[in-house]
Parts: structure tokens; sequence; C-alpha cells
């Protein structure tokens, strides 16, 4: 018997700009069941079952990228919906590119927008994909360029909105002048808050809708890692700056602060950080990702905790925008900032 749906719904884009998406308040993030976190005893069959409990769950919002793996993500979670697809609003990315050597390179180009979008539909299973994101920002390459071209995916039926990832102001107004955006992904936790200061009011200007991934700081929000020494020696927090030297100390204590709130309220450290994100407003879709049904049902409860005022203030004035030490990323070259 399939589990009653607990999830409020959302929306991305507007109904103005006709670009207007249903979604669950949150969704899944998928990376981490094939690429960069911990090498862990899940298998590719308790990811599965976490995407199916996820669709009980209420959760329609699933997101991945043709890069993770690279590729092996997107088949992934092709086998888990094909007999659910009705349930899903289906995000994923192009623009990373992998070489078969290694290096990796972002690629705008709109013979390259018609080549991955086409290799991922393959690959998904799917006859269209319902939120197609550009990566990353090919800073080579004119936005209206690479718009234009996914804008004929719309056009030809095989895409259904189009989303931005980690994009400048001045990148989302050019590219909405292009074709209407229906989302931007980018990082935002109670560790990531820059994107307040500029680029949300900017968001909301245009009707665009919010997706932020890594809400809760790539696991660290959790308050469950205190050390590097107890990831995977494949796990890319290992080198990431917040994890690592003196970073990471200053950081301890900014989670010690969540940990402390949410006792009070009892629930868990990383269920009040996906609340504060949830709290910030109706267009903004946090999607957590995980491969485990445990945490995912740790992270949907998150839905129904209600964050006062006196929270939202406690948790502002210990984690200001700025408080977290280290950079984002070890090489921040690819954001287009």
């Amino acid at each position: 018997m399939t589990t009653p749906r607990t999830l409020s719904t959302r929306t991305l884009g507007s109904a103005e700009n006709g670009t207007a998406l249903a979604v669950s308040a949150l969704g899944l993030g998928c990376m981490g069941m094939s690429a960069f976190y911990t090498t862990d005893s899940a298998t590719e069959t308790d990811s599965i079952a976490t995407i199916h409990r996820a669709l009980d769950l209420g959760v329609t919002l699933l997101d991945t990228a043709d890069m993770y793996g690279p590729f092996t993500n997107e088949r992934l979670v092709g086998r888990a919906i094909a007999d659910r697809r009705d349930e899903v609003v289906l995000a994923t990315k192009f623009a990373n590119v992998v070489d078969p050597d290694g290096t990796r390179r972002v690629d705008g180009s709109p013979e390259y927008v018609r080549r991955a979008a086409d290799a991922s539909l393959q690959r998904l299973g799917v006859d269209h994909i319902d939120l197609y994101y550009q990566h990353r920002v090919d800073k080579t390459v004119p936005i209206e360029e690479t718009v234009g071209a996914m804008a004929e995916l719309v056009t030809a039926g095989k895409v259904r909105h189009l989303g931005l990832s980690e994009a400048s102001p001045e990148t989302i107004r050019r590219a909405h002048a292009t074709h209407p955006i229906t989302a931007l992904q980018t990082e935002y936790s109670l560790w990531t808050r820059d994107v307040e200061a500029e680029i949300l009011p900017l968001l909301r200007a245009l009707g665009i809708g919010l997706v932020p991934y890594s809400p809760l700081g790539r696991g660290f929000l959790t308050g469950t890692i205190v050390s590097p020494d107890a990831l995977a020696p494949d796990d890319f927090r290992r080198s990431n700056p917040r994890f690592t030297g003196h970073a990471l100390d200053v950081n301890l204590g900014l989670v010690d602060t969540v940990r402390v709130l949410a006792g009070r309220k009892g629930v868990t450290p990383g269920q009040l950080a996906l609340a504060w994100v949830l709290a910030q407003g109706p267009d903004v879709v946090p999607i957590p990702g995980t491969k485990r049904i445990t945490y995912l049902e740790e992270n949907v409860a998150a839905d129904a905790v209600e964050v006062t005022a006196e929270d939202l203030a406690a948790l502002d004035a210990a984690l200001p925008i700025g408080a977290a030490a280290g950079e984002r990323y070890a090489d921040m070259g690819t954001i287009d900032r």
C-alpha cells in the first residue's frame, strides 16, 4: 500500500511568465547516489528504494545531471521512475563535461546543448525533461546563444521548463530576456547565504524560483561530521576548504549553535536547517540529497517543523551572511560571479 502523501507543494516560476511549475516543498537530490560523496555499503537497490520511498511520501522533484557518475546517475534515476513517470517532476542538467581523460570543462555551445539533451533523454528513458538546467555558465559562449538552444528544446517538446545553476545576476537577466527561466539552482543554506544580497531579490522580481542545493551544507549542518577523517578516502569533502583546518573549527562552532536550538525544539539539527531554508519563502524548494530511506524520512519531516520569528532571529544572529569559514569549493573558477 502506498503511504499517504505528506509533503506540501510549492510553485517554481510564475503563471505570469508562463513558467509555473508545481513541485513538492522539498525535492530529492540524487547526485550522491552515484558521485562525489563517501563510498559506503549503499547499493543501487538501496538508492532506487529511496527514490521510491520519496515518491510515496509525496516528493515529486527529482534532481540529477549528466555529469553525475558521469552518466550513471541519470540511468539509475531512469530505472527508478520507469513505471512511475507521471509522479515525477524530472530535472537534469548539462554543460559540465567530463572528458575521457578525466578533464572537466564547461560547454554551453548550442550544438552541445542539443546533443546533451538527446543523450539525457535516452539515459533517463523518457520523452521529455520537466526542468532542464545549464549546470554551469560557459563564459566563452553568450548566454543568449545557450538559452536560445535550450528554448528550441522547449519548442520541440523535449523540455518543458528551463533553469540555470550558479548564475550571476547579469547572466540571469540576459537569460530570462531570451526565454523565461523557471528556476535557478544554487547553493543556499544556513552557512551559504550570499544569494540573499542580490540574487534572491532579482529572482523574485523576475518570477523565478530558487532551488537550493546542499541545503544541509553537504551534510555538515546535520552535526554528524566532526572531522574529515570520518569520510571515505574518495569523498570530495576531504579537500573542501570548509571541512579542513581552522575553517573546520570555526564551522563546528556554528553547527553547535544549530544543535542547541534544534534540541530546544525537539528536532534534529538537519531538520532545523531545512526548516530554515523552507521558511525563506514559498518560492524556495531545497533538494537535500541522500541514498538512505532513514535520512530521507528525517528530511521530509522538516516540512512540518514550525519555525517561529524567534527561531529565525536566533539563527540569523548566530549564522549571518559570511559566517562560515572557507570557500564553498577548492576551485571557484567555474562559478559565474
